[in-house]
């Protein structure tokens, strides 16, 4: 079970849920990645929080599509060629957790 307090484009709210604190972290910190990088391309353009956090909901959503996507090739290819994703993904999750706690 995890609390986290998120203080993020104007808004400060603390939230519980039934996964690891740290995973939760993480996620929020990768959100922030992504804000931060419509804040930096839209410039003067775009300055309300809210159109930010929706722009920013929107670019996960499109890595998240080509994520499937790719997934659904992946699996058309060969059941082989599908473990194998499969098992760089996990790999690669597990090297980030290990970065995560070695930093």
């Amino acid at each position: 079970m995890g609390t986290l307090r998120i203080d993020m484009l104007g808004a400060v709210f603390a939230i519980d849920a039934k996964v690891d604190r740290n995973y939760l972290e993480m996620l929020v910190d990768n959100y922030k990645v992504m804000v931060n990088l419509v804040e930096k391309n839209t410039g003067k353009q775009i300055t309300d929080p809210l159109q930010i956090a929706i722009m920013s909901g929107v670019m996960l959503c499109d890595e998240l599509y080509k994520e499937k996507k790719k997934s659904e090739r992946m699996k058309k290819q060969s059941p082989e060629s599908a473990d194998l994703a499969e098992f760089e993904r996990l790999t690669l999750r597990m090297l980030e957790k290990i970065d995560k706690a070695i930093d």
